[in-house]
């Protein structure tokens, strides 16, 4: 039997790392190999001297940065003074998660894996370049990637075939173990902690403040194809403050419709209470409990195989902010995320607890390296959700154990918008810019964003809403240095952390502010139109806007960009300007680079290669600075 001992690392910002860093410590321990899965700002970064083979799973976060759960890794593994046999004693590999539609694509991981060779770590593979822009998602350079990785791991030590992968249709052992409670507990600890009234610190994922929504306006007209709002928040008493640049975390909640279907596929009881213990290593699944065990079809096996050989997952703590004890309803409503696009190691576990054998053999194919083309069609492509998925195998669906609720579903990761308001103008207020996602696939029902579409749906005019939150630093930040000039595009929802700024700096008496601002119709999506006139009058800013669906010929912010091309390179070359863009992903980062690039020839008289090089260097030094999404 192999003896090598393996350690996951992962760092993750929206949960496709951790899965595939969970994924990878079920098939290590599948290979009967001891592993370890951590967050890598978990892990004390120190002991990876003493740790023989290690694999590295990391994401690619807005245009280069290292996730949040591992920035105090990063800055730690790029310390000069590290000398250059640190990891002399290592085995590594490395997988990035990234999307190739982003200037940096996988950029965290290729330099991660660079720096762990600089430290005399001896690299298993070259990297795995996970992309999302793949018609198969990151398997498909991850498939072919891990059988090279068992192979090298394994090395001259193939596992014995009795000691083999799990046969088909037994499950892993579930990380948890929940305990009903018989009697509803009379006082419920369910209701969150309203942070600020804490000595302990300002308000956080785990103790959010209970913001109370003074407004939800919609600011798009009446005939434009989406609905975008201006949301705003009281944020007295609750110690936070925030900075032109920083994002606010807002933990959204399962429709009531979502939850009260969830319990019925899976015949849950929404009332039923229940306790939360992380699963004893070598402890055998339970049966469903009696309270929700759903009629097994004659000649059908039991809803839980008895267990394999497999070690249960170590080190496995209760998520901290699921209160104890909980009720069924909170914890579908505001902590499993059914509306999500499941995964394939959602498929795996569900073939693996299904009684039903056409259910069974489906949810197989599908999480077969095989049928990611299939899987891809029913479930990616459409963006079908878990709780469509579950609807859709009835039988499997009323077979999961709740024990295995949180091993098949994510949590609910928190959703990140970019402060709209300064505090210097409005005091004890916070405000966001909301675009309100609902699009259509070949499904029946419109696909919807979860966050956008629950905050939407808010109305403080009926009653009192509060809505949980906390604040960050942002990717942006603008400089404190008197007389600086900055120079921002903010196309649509783009705008709102310029807005931000702009309120900012005029409070402190900055007057050279440039905005770019881009959009279809004056009269449908012009955002804080009034505001940004009455500025302009004021000889506080300098506004150039690009409708552009208007004229027959579309205009956008690069063209408006280019044809001030002389004011942009004087602000930028004589007077030190800083540049800001923001917005979607897609195209315009990479056009207005293009006009930069464009405008350094021709108004500063660079070749192609300095043009190049003075774009890099405004990168490095920060006065070019980005926020973009997808």
């Amino acid at each position: 039997m192999p003896s090598a001992r393996l350690l996951v690392l992962f760092g993750s910002q929206t949960g496709t790392a951790q899965d595939v860093s969970e994924r990878l410590g079920r098939e290590a321990r599948r290979r009967q190999l001891s592993c370890r899965v951590e967050a890598l700002d978990s892990y004390p970064v120190v002991n990876l001297i003493n740790e023989p083979v290690v694999i590295f799973v990391c994401a690619t976060a807005g245009q280069g940065d290292p996730p949040d759960n591992m920035k105090s890794f990063w800055r730690f593994i790029f310390r000069r003074s590290l000398p250059s046999t640190a990891l002399r004693q290592m085995d590594f590999a490395v997988l990035g998660l990234g999307d190739s539609s982003y200037a940096k694509f996988n950029f965290v991981a290729k330099k991660l894996h660079r720096r762990l060779l600089q430290l005399g770590g001896s690299a298993l593979l070259p990297v795995c370049l996970g992309d999302d822009q793949h018609e198969l998602g990151p398997d498909a350079a991850i498939d072919p990637w891990l059988q090279d990785l068992w192979e090298k791991v394994l090395g001259p030590h193939p596992v014995p075939l009795n000691l083999g992968l799990n046969p088909p249709g037994v499950p892993w052992p579930s990380k948890f173990t929940l305990q009903f409670l018989k009697d509803t507990p009379t006082s419920g600890p369910e209701e969150l902690c309203v942070a600020g009234t804490d000595p302990q610190g300002p308000p956080s994922e785990l103790q959010p403040f209970l913001a109370p929504m003074v407004s939800n306006q919609r600011v798009t007209g009446p005939s434009h194809f989406q609905d975008v709002r201006l949301i705003e928040f009281d944020i007295s008493g609750s110690g936070m403050s925030f900075a032109a640049g920083d994002v606010v975390l807002i933990q959204p909640e399962n429709t009531a419709s979502h939850v009260q279907q969830f319990c019925q596929a899976l015949g849950l009881d929404p009332e039923q209470h229940f306790t939360l213990q992380p699963r004893e290593p070598g402890e055998p699944p339970r049966p469903r409990h009696s309270h929700c065990v759903s009629p097994t079809p004659p000649g059908a096996r039991s809803p839980v195989p008895a267990p394999h050989s497999v070690p249960s997952p170590a080190g496995v703590t209760c998520p901290a902010q699921l209160p104890q004890p909980c009720s069924m309803r909170r914890l579908v409503s505001q902590y499993l995320d059914i509306a999500s696009v499941p995964r394939r190691s959602f498929f795996e576990l569900l073939a693996c607890l299904s009684p039903h054998e056409l259910e069974r053999e489906k949810l197989r194919e599908f999480s077969s390296a095989q049928g990611q083309e299939e899987l891809c069609e029913y479930c990616t492509r459409p963006r079908r959700t878990a709780l469509e998925v579950l609807c859709d195998f009835p039988h499997t669906a009323a077979a999961i154990p709740p024990d295995y609720l949180l091993d098949l579903l994510p949590l609910i990761r928190p959703r990140a918008f970019s402060i709209a308001s300064s505090l210097r103008a409005h005091p004890s207020r916070l405000q966001i810019l909301v675009a309100v996602v609902q699009y259509r696939t070949r499904l029946r029902e419109p696909r919807r964003g979860l966050c956008s579409s629950w905050l939407a749906s808010l109305d403080p005019v009926q009653g009192p809403v509060r809505v949980p939150l906390w604040v960050r630093s942002g990717g942006l930040t603008f400089p404190k240095t008197p007389g600086v000039p900055v120079i921002m595009v903010g196309p649509g929802t783009g705008v709102a952390p310029f807005r931000a700024a702009i309120q900012e700096r005029v409070a402190q008496g900055e007057t050279g502010n440039v905005l770019f601002f881009g959009c279809r119709r004056r009269d449908q999506d012009f955002y804080w139109e009034a505001e940004w006139e009455q500025l302009q009058a004021r000889g506080c800013l300098t506004l150039v806007t690009a409708f552009s669906r208007e004229q027959e010929q579309q205009a956008y912010v690069q063209h408006r960009l280019r044809a001030l091309g002389p004011l942009v390179w004087e602000l930028l070359d004589g007077r030190g300007a800083r540049f800001y863009l923001a917005g979607n992903a897609r195209h315009m980062p990479a056009d207005v680079c293009d006009t930069l690039l464009s405008i350094f020839r021709e108004e500063g008289g660079l070749s192609a290669p300095d043009a190049t090089a003075y774009l890099a260097q405004l990168q490095r030094t920060r006065r070019f600075q980005t926020e973009t999404w997808a």
